[in-house]
């Protein structure tokens, strides 16, 4: 038996291998069982390989057992593979046959005693199957088992008997099956009982969820009603033809429709597997919520059918009727059930193979439409054939057999792949490409039915494009096939195209506000009515050129459009510039030149007003008219009239998305009157504080002539000073543009903290609200989320009573296991664990139990009380003012009599009721005091407390010696002590007490505590009156805290309630994952970094409580190191303790684990109590948890309704690299029996000669040995990978979901088991009749709960910007603005809708680079709708490092960069509703224009200062004394800056914190921000944004950015920083520097220094910003020693060479190229150099400003300033001369350079003694010169390759360096001088760290590398 315990542990070792990452095993024999060669990998390139791993895996069970059958196992493996692959030809075969063979010569072969002789073999194969059965008693095996399956109770050991059944079994029918293959007889005895033994062998063939083709006895699925309704109604049907009688069909089960299907079209046999399970799951969980009654044969019932079917055929449906053709079937009521589930069935055969195709929702339409012809044609002919658009075209390819996915979907896959790989990996034009949207858009038109059925392969759009060369930049049209409806141009102008009706709205405004400030004493004037009329043709104007972008957006696409759709562009553009451009404004014209003539009629004037009227009128009464759902719907009825399609077409574009995106009239009030607010808000701060105080200065400039210029004029004469003016306004516009948000900001803060206090959040935000309303919570929770209980006691007396009893009974359950959950993840310690659970409630106490953390000390406090009261009034209205004093003292008033009667016999028991009706007595007479001594009732509690103590022990001789003793004395205390008043009223019973006391037998029989509940009683006594701490403080850690608060505060909100688990929507959970941390390694968590710190050392003092209760949870002293764990248990668990607060997978999983594990519970009460009924009004047994996770139908229920699926993409690739990745997945999987893992296998096979490569999408789960077992493998056409690669990930692996909805989370997040108990509760809002609007939700959305907030300030800020996003923000988003999208996880979908519409993203390359977003966009635009919910949270983490969270920023501002450009965006500008519009565009990509607008601000601003300063207009105008106002104006802007950069990002956390956390708390949060620069990191958050949204849209190059999710505590070089932020941040920082400087110098003579300060304080704070808080936020970026190292670091950096595979991390001048090269296209050129030229304004101004020049402003002088420049260069190119070239002359080159130095000094000197030039002009010319130089190398950077032609590369090179030399210098300079003063290192260690401070950590320590722990 010892041998076989070791085959029944193998689980144990496959965990320790896991551990140990390698099977290099150390047993005796050195062929143990650790010893993992027989497992080897197996090549998925093996056909067979199914078989393979099985028989490898029973010779690993078997090889200590017996090696020679081990041996023969794998002999017979290898032949296996041999056969499989004769020539080795397969990725991994030849390795693995190589490896297979020595570990059976070197390792077997060795073991076995004497000579081999195979020909025993099979001999030795037949004995030993015997053998084995009767070693392991196979025939009594799975009779012990039902034995223990019939008892009902649920316990470890019926768990270890089924799995060791299941091995055994495994084992022998492996045995079985290669003995059929190796021997040509077996004894039929024998084989009577292999075939026998095979029948009870399960999880051979494997399953998902519901066992359909394998026979399993354990899984309790089956028994479920509503499955075996859904199975029988999937049965074969008497109007199907009769398939082939060599069909495969398995033995347990019958033929089906899926069957029919699956013959008939050729669908793969797993996918068929894969959809039959999802489509039964489906109409189950559809039939459990009928409330249909049992009966005896399960019957589905017609109405889950019909709801399943237009559910999933709904956009088929509405597909059908857009282009106005009959659907499949002519008429959907007349068809039947088993029709109904055929086309379903079909559908989703379709879907489920179809691939990337699923992408394409509407060709998937186009396909089922045909498919269901074709069988609808087989069904008439009752014949059952292979349809003929699966079959090969020629009759040579017969042989290839009929396949759905080679015919139909390989040759879709084939043009849309083609088309991918024509994208140059992203980096083509948008316009040169197909995308998955212009192939799915083809379907959108009856054109489509031209590609015909069979695909007409050779129509045009089958048409694949000439692969692209390399810097082939051109759109290449003669070589592809055109877009379909829409291109995506990069150009800024999209923000207009698509938004035309904001900016007109804008523009108009803007111009009647100016109208009025210019005619304010003149208002009502006819003139000023005249025009504000000019409105008009200012309209018409505007959208003449929205009609001429239509146009030339439409560039790209002519060739495949809709002719309509072009036409109706040309026909609205040519219609408006003809008619109404011209007309109104000639009219215009007319009627002001009328106002001119007194005795005019205006005739003109009047006929004007009423054209404007008459159109006006009609726009608004439409506008009107489609506020009400009713119009709409009458409109879209009538949608296929001619006369009514064409206005609307006319109106606006018709695509099959965005119509109908209307809202409930309600709703629209609701938002309109938000922007009512906002928009009223921004007007009058323009016209008052903007446009109004202009007016003046503008009138006065305008009318200024003559003035002096101080350099050669060329543009600003006779044109009314129009530069100045621009300069003066154009701050303005630009403020007047943004500021539109920033009020939408303010006041969306407000109206989300009204909103949230409304919904009652933040109402529980201490332990202290905690502890006083705990007594509420139970019946919150019974309200809020069980399921209501019908059997109540009816009795008016006791209701009250008895519902808080009832209440707490079904709480305990639940609250319990969020505490134990709470213990398992270390969080509190085992003694807070005691005290926070509640007891069960269930007993015969008839009162509440509540928590001891809420009655400890108090009875010891009652005492003191009691002691110092004079009377019984006083006494109890002292003990009454605490709720839980009184609990206490009544608990333990009833619960001691209760113990003392159970455990007293005889006169024991009397004496006890005599105390007790005593004590009744005397508190119903008053005099309590009287006649008891309480002031010595601490004695009595002495006695007590004894007593106790020794009756919770177990029995013995000694304890009960001792009970009787403390009884005694207890006896001798009452009697003599406490008793004052008269016996003789019961004289009769004292007399007997005394009598037996006297004879020594009054507590000589005791009755020990025995059962549980009086043990349980005599326990918690026993801590009543014990623990004299109070436990004010329970739980002490903070998450613990946070989170109970959370929990216990959504109980009070509005949830929905709650169906019983078998009546609740089914949902699965899908993670996508690629290849970050699943489980630290331990070489990981003790490796240390540069500065001596391991992740170990900073988890242990970042969370130093939790490290300990997890020393204590695993039995280790708490001052244990890891170097003490030797058990390999504990170092598993310490792995997954670190894992569990890092940013990996396995926290992910264990999280939404909590799901499953909260379903199990919650159905295990509710069948419990449905099953016992509620038998006593305390719900008895029906509350008692214990075993619920064992047992097989709560296991069961749960598995219907929740999946897990990770889709670890590459998962394949790293098993067969043996990456430790793989084996912590399959540790994953072997502790979490539900978590299915998806990947994509690649599979090399030879064929023909040939390596053809393969793709596979597989499911796998972890099997009874611990190993993968391959449920579904479903080939694909070819590398799914054609777009962006998350969404790919996500497409192949849904297939494998389950259920009605689907919650995407990221692998960075968490998940708590107090939230899982929501989740069915959230699900309920799917409910159409929840109130969410006109629609059902399509989205719900979900608050998250950043975790990483405590590791440092950074991520606290982090944490902080994005909880007040995800709360504050998309609270308003969601109600009233009913524009909230998906943003990323943790949204749960409605999946249905989802995957019958593209999925739940989208995957473009490029565009959809923010992929998650377009899955809300595509929601909206196909009328879903999205809600967002506080109640429950999931937790997430953020990026915690500068560097992380730049690249995290500039992620997302390039992605919203590409939105700009894409047709989502534009559709949803186009057909929302105007207020909504403007509402989707300021919370997406009009966040990231505003934003850059900020910017641009601060640079329009200061460059109009620089040209007043230059140019001597600012001089003059102040010498003339205009602008006395001036300085306060622009103040007002300088104000505007500080208070957008500030303030802007400031009040919804203020507002949130106030919310959440209490106004004191909230103002010391943000004050604590404050003292943290957390106005520095916002700033530099702006620049990032501004930068990479810009960039993008200019240029492309928007890509994801692997941000790393570690802990960053590691100090980053100076180079590291300057690379990544000197385009972005530092060059924009120096030229606003420039721009001050300059204005210092030239434009600030007379207003002095506190006018300057004023007017560029915010300027200077932005450059502070930008170029230092790289280095203020980075980990001992001023430690002295750290910045020496960064500066040599930098300089090798700076002038390493570089070369060919060079990194730019390795080599400036790698960097520099990668730097450059975004800019490829000339429209990238042309504008950066357009942009560039701004640098030459400088040296064009100061050159005037030289006291060299004097007066004179001739352009002579300018010219000059060149020719001095261009000498600058001479001798820059003497000074840099190519060493290389120099060799053979260095003593010339050398002489050269010295005489030209000399030269260059000497004509310097002579210059300013025989000049006028003074050296301040020289330092002013290298003030004009940086700029220039600047400019000419950004010019010829954007024209590279014609510099490079002209060979002038080095050059500009050279003068690269140069730059980024002196700006690195400059740079470096201030942060090397902070560093020689060591306190500022230590300010800005505990700024960065300072909630780690709080928490303990040693920062200091850490950061000086001085690590006391001795055990890393």
């Amino acid at each position: 038996m010892g041998k076989m315990s070791r085959a029944e542990s193998s689980w144990e070792r496959l965990v320790n291998a896991a551990l140990q990452r390698d099977r290099a095993g150390g047993g005796s024999g050195g062929g143990g069982p650790g010893q993992g060669s027989l497992m080897e990998y197996v090549p998925s390139s093996l056909a067979n390989n199914r078989d393979i791993d099985a028989i490898l895996r029973a010779a690993d069970e078997l090889q200590d057992e017996d090696p020679s059958i081990a041996r023969i196992l794998c002999e017979h493996a290898y032949s296996l593979a041999q056969n499989l692959d004769p020539n080795s030809e397969g990725r991994g075969v030849l390795q693995f046959k190589t490896g297979l063979m020595s570990v059976v010569k070197q390792k077997l072969a060795k073991r076995e005693v004497g000579t081999i002789d195979r020909s025993q073999d099979i001999k030795r194969l037949q004995d030993f199957y015997r053998l084995y059965r009767e070693k392991n008693n196979v025939d009594t095996l799975k009779e012990d088992e039902k034995q223990l399956r019939e008892s009902g109770v649920f316990t470890k050991e019926m768990e270890r008997k089924t799995l060791r059944r299941k091995r055994v079994f495994a084992t022998l029918k492996v045995l079985g099956n290669v003995l059929e293959q190796v021997a040509k007889e077996i004894p039929d005895e024998l084989k009577h009982v292999i075939d026998s033994d095979a029948a009870m062998s399960e999880d051979t063939i494997a399953y998902n969820i519901i066992p359909l083709d394998a026979p399993v006895t354990t899984n309790a699925t089956t028994s479920f009603p509503e499955v075996q309704a859904a199975v029988a109604a999937l049965k074969y049907f008497p109007g199907l033809p009769k398939l082939p009688a060599d069909f495969p069909i398995p033995a347990t089960r019958n033929a089906d429709m899926l069957d029919f299907l699956h013959y008939i079209f050729g669908f793969q046999k797993d996918s068929v597997s894969n959809q039959r399970e999802h489509i039964v799951l489906l109409l189950a969980n559809e039939q459990s919520r009928l409330n249909i009654p049992e009966e005896r044969e399960p019957k589905l019932d017609d109405a889950a059918v019909r709801k399943v079917f237009l559910k999933s055929l709904d956009n088929y449906i509405k597909w059908c009727d857009y282009l106005c053709i009959q659907p499949a079937w002519s008429n959907l009521e007349t068809i039947s059930e088993e029709k109904r589930l055929l086309f379903l069935s079909l559908y989703f055969l379709i879907w489920g193979e179809a691939a990337n195709i699923r992408f394409l929702p509407e060709c998937l339409c186009y396909i089922f439409h045909h498919m269901v012809r074709e069988m609808d044609e087989i069904l008439r002919q009752q014949v059952a054939r292979p349809a003929e658009s699966c079959m090969p075209v020629d009759s040579r390819g017969s042989d290839d057999g009929v396949s759905f996915l080679d015919h139909v979907i390989a040759p879709l896959y084939g043009v849309v792949s083609a088309e991918a790989f024509n994208n140059d990996n992203g980096r083509a034009p948008h316009s040169a490409w197909r995308n998955y949207d212009d192939f799915n858009e083809y379907f959108w038109s009856l054109h489509s039915f031209e590609l015909g059925w069979p695909w007409r392969t050779s129509s045009s759009f089958f048409q694949k494009p000439i692969p692209r060369k390399k810097y082939d930049l051109q759109t290449g049209r003669a070589t592809h096939r055109g877009k379909t409806s829409f291109v995506e141009h990069r150009t800024f102008l999209h923000l207009y195209h698509s938004f035309h009706r904001l900016w007109i709205f804008l523009a108009m405004m803007f111009q009647a506000l100016a109208i009025i400030a210019f005619n304010k004493n003149d208002i009502y004037s006819r003139k000023t009515l005249r025009e504000i009329l000019s409105l008009g043709p200012t309209f018409v104007v505007m959208k003449f050129s929205e009609s001429v972008l239509d146009v030339i957006m439409m560039y790209g696409a002519y060739s495949t459009t809709r002719r309509l759709a072009v036409s109706r562009i040309f026909s609205a553009s040519s219609g408006l510039a003809l008619l109404p451009s011209s007309y109104p404004s000639s009219m215009c014209m007319k009627a002001l030149q009328e106002d001119s003539n007194p005795n005019s009629n205006s005739v003109t004037f009047k006929f004007y007003v009423i054209l404007i009227a008459i159109y006006g009128g009609v726009q608004l009464f439409l506008s009107i008219l489609m506020r009400f759902p009713t119009c709409h719907n009458i409109a879209n009825k009538c949608d296929r009239w001619p006369v009514i399609r064409f206005f609307k077409w006319m109106r606006q574009e018709r695509h099959y998305v965005g119509r109908g995106m209307y809202e409930k009239t309600s709703d629209f009030i609701k938002y309109l009157l938000f922007w009512l607010v906002v928009l009223s808000a921004k007007f009058s701060f323009a016209y008052f504080l903007q446009i109004e105080p202009l007016v003046g200065p503008t009138r006065m400039i305008v009318k200024q002539d003559n003035i002096q210029y101080s350099w050669h004029d060329l543009v600003s004469r006779n044109n009314y000073n129009a530069l100045t003016v621009a300069s003066l306004w154009a701050p303005v516009v630009a403020i007047y543009l943004l500021d539109i948000h920033i009020f939408y900001t303010i006041v969306s803060a407000f109206l989300g903290f009204l909103l949230g206090a409304r919904d009652r959040l933040g109402e529980i935000r201490s332990l202290e609200a905690i502890h006083k309303q705990f007594e509420e919570f139970p019946g919150a929770f019974m309200k809020a989320l069980h399921v209501p209980i019908t059997n109540r006691t009816s009795d008016p007396s006791h209701r009250a009573a008895d519902k808080n009893k009832v209440d707490a009974a079904h709480f305990a359950p639940f609250w319990n296991q969020i505490i134990k959950c709470l213990r398992e993840e270390d969080y509190i310690t085992d003694f807070e664990m005691d005290l926070l659970l509640m007891p069960k409630n269930s007993g015969r106490l008839q009162l509440v139990q509540w928590p001891l953390f809420l009655l400890s000390s108090k009875i010891l406090l009652a005492k003191e009380i009691a002691a110092e009261s004079n009377t019984q009034e006083e006494m109890i209205e002292r003990i009454e003012r605490d709720d839980y004093m009184k609990y206490a003292v009544e608990e333990v008033y009833h619960t001691l009599k209760l113990v003392l009667m159970e455990t007293l016999e005889a006169e024991g028991r009397m004496w006890v009721e005599r105390i007790y009706e005593d004590i009744q007595a005397s508190i119903k007479d008053r005099k309590i005091h009287h006649d008891f001594q309480l002031n010595k009732l601490s004695l009595v509690i002495t006695r007590v407390t004894a007593l106790l103590g020794i009756l919770k022990e177990n029995e013995t001789p000694e304890h009960a010696k001792g009970a009787i003793k403390a009884l005694q004395d207890l006896y001798d205390v009452m009697r003599l002590d406490i008793l004052t008043f008269n016996m003789r009223g019961q004289y009769e019973t004292w007399n007997i007490l005394t009598q037996a006391w006297n004879e020594g037998r009054l507590f000589t029989k005791l009755k020990w505590p025995k059962d549980p509940e009086l043990k349980a009683l005599v326990k918690r006594l026993y801590s009543l009156f014990t623990i004299k701490d109070s436990a004010a403080h329970v739980p002490r850690n903070l998450e613990a805290r946070r989170r109970l608060q959370f929990f216990t505060n959504s109980l009070f909100m509005d949830v929905p309630p709650p169906k019983s688990v078998d009546k609740m929507l089914s949902f699965s959970v899908f993670t996508p994952y690629y290849s970050e941390v699943v489980l630290y390694s331990m070489a990981e968590l003790t490796k240390r970094n540069e500065d001596g710190i391991s992740i170990l050392f900073y988890l242990q003092k970042i969370y130093p409580d939790e490290w300990k209760n997890f020393l204590a949870r695993i039995g280790q002293d708490e001052n244990a190191l890891e170097g003490d764990l030797r058990n390999e248990r504990d170092i598993l668990e310490l792995r997954f303790w670190a894992s569990y607060r890092g940013q990996t997978l396995a926290r992910t999983v264990r999280g939404m684990m909590y799901y499953r594990k909260a379903l199990m519970l919650q159905s295990y009460l509710e069948r419990k109590a449905g099953r016992d009924g509620e038998s006593t009004p305390y719900g008895n047994d029906a509350t008692d948890a214990e075993g619920f996770e064992l047992s097989p139908e709560a296991r069961a229920q749960a598995d219907l309704k929740f999946t897990y699926v990770v889709t670890c993409q590459i998962y394949g690739r790293q098993k067969e690299d043996q990456k430790p990745e793989a084996a912590d997945i399959a540790l994953l999987m072997q502790r979490n029996e539900a978590l299915r893992i998806a990947y994509i296998d690649v599979v090399d096979t030879p064929k023909e000669g040939k390596s053809h490569t393969e793709y596979y999408s597989k499911l796998v789960k972890a099997d009874i040995s611990g190993k993968d077992k391959e449920i579904y493998s479903i080939r694909l056409p070819g590398d799914p990978k054609l777009g962006e690669g998350k969404p790919e990930n996500q497409n192949h692996a849904i297939v494998f979901t389950r259920g009605n909805a689907v919650q995407t989370i990221d692998m960075n997040q968490d998940n708590y088991f107090e939230e899982a108990l929501k989740m069915r509760n959230l699900l309920e809002e799917f409910d159409p009749n929840r109130g969410h609007g006109i629609r059902p939700p399509t989205i719900l959305g979900v608050r998250e709960h950043v975790f990483t907030g405590s590791v440092s300030s950074l991520a606290s800020f982090m944490s902080n910007q994005e909880t007040s996003f995800v709360t504050l923000g998309q609270r308003v988003l969601a109600k009233p603005l009913k524009i909230r999208m998906h943003y990323g996880h943790p949204d749960v979908f409605d999946r249905v809708f989802h995957i019958t519409r593209g999925g739940i993203s989208k995957a473009s390359r490029v565009i959809n680079i923010s992929e998650d977003i377009f899955a809300g966009f595509n929601s909206t635009l196909r009328q879903g709708n999205i809600t967002h919910h506080e109640y429950i949270q999931v937790g997430k983490g953020r990026d915690v490092g500068l560097n992380q969270i730049a690249l995290f920023e500039g992620k997302v501002a390039g992605g919203n960069g590409e939105q700009v450009l894409s047709r989502d965006v534009y559709r949803l500008g186009q057909l929302l509703d105007f207020f909504r519009m403007m509402s989707f565009y300021f919370t997406t990509v009009g966040f990231y224009f505003c934003t850059m607008l900020t910017v641009l601000t601060v640079y329009i601003f200061l460059y109009g200062r620089l040209y007043l300063a230059l140019s001597g207009v600012g001089a003059t105008i102040r010498e003339r004394a205009i602008l006395l106002d001036d300085t306060a104006l622009s103040a007002a802007l300088n104000a505007q800056f500080l208070f957008q950069i500030g303030v802007f990002t400031a009040v919804p956390m203020i507002l949130g914190f106030i919310l959440e956390q209490g106004f004191l708390q909230a103002i010391v949060s943000f004050t604590t921000m404050q003292f943290q620069l957390c106005t520095i990191f916002f700033t530099f958050s702006l620049g990032t944004r501004t930068h990479y949204f810009g960039r993008t849209i200019l240029h492309g190059g928007a890509r994801y950015q692997a941000t790393g999710r570690g802990f960053v505590v590691k100090h980053i070089k100076f180079s590291e920083n300057y690379r990544l932020y000197s385009r972005s941040h530092f060059i924009k920082a120096m030229e606003v520097i420039l721009l001050l400087v300059v204005y210092l110098a030239y434009g600030n003579d007379e207003a002095g220094a506190v006018s300057y300060i004023l007017l560029t304080v915010s300027s200077w704070f932005l450059v502070v910003s930008w170029l230092f808080a790289p280095y203020l936020f980075n980990p001992a970026g001023f430690e002295w020693q750290k910045v020496v190292e960064d500066f040599k670091e930098w300089t090798n950096w700076l002038f390493y060479r570089g070369g060919i595979g060079v990194k730019g991390g390795e080599s400036w001048e790698a960097w520099w190229e990668e730097e450059i090269s975004h800019i490829r296209t000339l429209s990238g050129r042309i504008v950066e150099t357009i942009l560039s030229l701004r640098f030459f304004i400088f040296q064009y101004g100061i050159v005037y400003k030289l006291n060299l020049q004097g007066s004179d402003t001739s352009i002579a002088v300018y010219g000059w300033s060149w020719a001095a420049f261009a000498m600058l260069i001479v001798l820059f190119k003497v000074f840099t001369f190519s060493q290389k070239m120099s060799v053979n002359f260095q003593l010339v080159l050398r002489f050269i350079q010295g005489v030209s130095l000399l030269m260059a000094l000497a004509g310097i000197v002579v210059a300013i003694v025989l000049t006028s030039l003074s050296v301040t002009d020289i330092f002013a010319s290298i003030l004009a010169f940086i700029p220039t130089g600047w400019g000419i190398l950004s010019i010829a950077c954007a024209w590279k390759p014609v510099i490079k032609r002209l060979g002038m590369w080095k050059s500009v090179r050279s003068l690269a360096r140069l730059f980024d030399a002196g700006m690195g210098m400059l740079i470096f300079l201030p942060v090397a001088l902070c560093s020689w003063f060591p306190f500022v290192s230590t300010f800005q260690t505990r700024m960065m760290f300072n909630q780690a401070f709080s928490r303990g950590l040693e920062i200091s320590l850490i950061l000086a590398g001085n690590n006391p722990n001795s055990g890393l």
